[in-house]
């Protein structure tokens, strides 16, 4: 990664975390940005279930048991952010039982961070029975590096004054732990393929990508002037335990 590639990542990435960080320890915008996650999480699953089985199939049992945790584990992050929804007696919209016009077609396009971070690939190109096992490995790898820092990050700027955000709080250092987890087989996936040199060179690329993914998500952002389409709506309220587990 050169100098300026590294910059901008620190730019960006500081952009990012200031923006998450309000949007969370805000709890008018906080259900908002929790249905995203539990939206993100929750939706990999059968991605990364479907990769399971073709490594199985490939005869990678080691990748296959990897990709087949690492889908367990979205599936627990996803009911984190839900339970946590539960609690603000909030929960995400089912925007497949709504009409689609034109509005709600496009808002369903790819996002200027993934149109940028994938730019050259198309949908096809990336869905996991054809997608290639070191695009997946080195842009997933990067994308759960990040996180597990975001989600540490946004875990500690919740207020703790408040038993709801205390029990995301660990919710969420849990999820952290977990994301380390993940970018630390991708990493040693790409390792067990090829050398060193071959994997930091995939690495870097995949980081200057993600940098321009970042930027052109923040030119969105600027350009909404801050606003963001809904994603929740209100629920009964919860009669669940309160406190959110973690393990």
């Amino acid at each position: 990664m050169n100098f300026l590639t590294h910059v901008l990542h620190l730019a960006g990435s500081g952009a990012f975390a200031y923006y998450s960080a309000a949007q969370i320890r805000d709890s008018k915008t906080r259900p908002n940005i929790l249905a995203g996650f539990q939206l993100a999480e929750s939706g990999s699953v059968p991605f990364l279930s479907a990769l399971s089985d073709r490594a199985a199939a490939e005869g990678d049992t080691w990748l296959a048991e990897k990709l087949a945790k690492h889908a367990s584990d979205e599936t627990r992050h996803g009911k984190i952010f839900a339970h946590a929804l539960q609690q603000l007696n909030k929960q995400v919209i089912d925007f497949k039982a709504q009409p689609q016009t034109t509005s709600t077609k496009k808002s369903q396009q790819r996002s200027p961070f993934f149109a940028a971070f994938f730019e050259g690939y198309t949908q096809e190109q990336l869905k996991p029975a054809v997608i290639d096992w070191d695009v997946f490995m080195a842009s997933t790898y990067i994308l759960e590096l990040d996180a597990s820092k975001d989600f540490a990050r946004m875990a500690k700027a919740l207020p703790d004054n408040e038993s709801t955000a205390r029990n995301l709080k660990l919710g969420m250092l849990s999820i952290a732990q977990d994301e380390t987890g993940h970018a630390a087989y991708l990493y040693e996936a790409m390792m067990r393929r090829m050398s060193a040199t071959e994997v930091q060179k995939l690495v870097d690329m995949w980081r200057t990508r993600k940098v321009n993914a970042l930027l052109a998500m923040v030119g969105g952002i600027l350009q909404r002037n801050g606003e963001t389409r809904s994603l929740v709506q209100d629920s009964a309220p919860s009669e669940i335990d309160s406190e959110l587990v973690a393990t």
